[in-house]
């Protein structure tokens, strides 16, 4: 019969973390490290309902989609351009500005954790992409700057490149509030 092993880790509050690490000793006094050379963590998060996070994805994929459209449409200078370049910085506030604060509230109590009170990358890149799109819009209402959407789209794609949730929201255990992450 193969011994059972088992432990309990503590719950913690949500963007709480545990770090940790597994050593095995047999009979003989060798220890062996089941988790590899570096430790294991564990991110806690609070209940974020379904619906949210259904209706979060599609527009954040509705924004990809839109901002790839805008762009191609900007690369063939279309005169359609400056209309789309509105719908995917719509979409885009939609999706990121009021759907992923939502979101991001229900997984780790607090809207927003970029700019000004914070570097979660998550809503940083957002944020930055959002304002290229913005300014993309604006900037060509009058006459169409296509270069500008070209950008905006870089800017995008680029911002997708970034893994979700880096430098993301983490309970300060000192002062018993959610900061952001110093690693990456």
């Amino acid at each position: 019969m193969t011994p059972l092993l088992s432990a309990s880790l503590p719950k913690q509050p949500p963007a709480g973390k545990l770090e940790y690490s597994i050593l095995v000793k047999n009979n003989s006094g060798e220890t062996t490290l089941i988790t590899g050379h570096e430790t294991v963590v564990i991110r806690f998060k609070g209940h974020v309902p379904l619906w949210i996070v259904l209706i979060h994805v599609f527009f954040m994929f509705a924004g990809m989609f839109m901002s790839n459209l805008t762009g191609f449409y900007a690369f063939l200078k279309h005169k359609s351009f400056t209309k789309y370049a509105l719908i995917t910085t719509i979409v885009l506030f939609i999706g990121g500005l009021i759907l992923g604060p939502i979101v991001q509230n229900y997984a780790f109590g607090v809207f927003w954790a970029g700019i000004p009170f914070g570097w979660d990358l998550t809503d940083n890149k957002l944020l930055f992409a959002f304002l290229f799109w913005l300014a993309a819009w604006a900037f060509s209402i009058k006459k169409a700057r296509y270069w500008l959407g070209i950008a905006a789209l870089v800017i995008l794609i680029a911002m997708y490149f970034i893994p979700h949730s880096a430098m993301g929201s983490e309970f300060d255990y000192k002062s018993n509030k959610v900061g952001t992450s110093k690693k990456l």
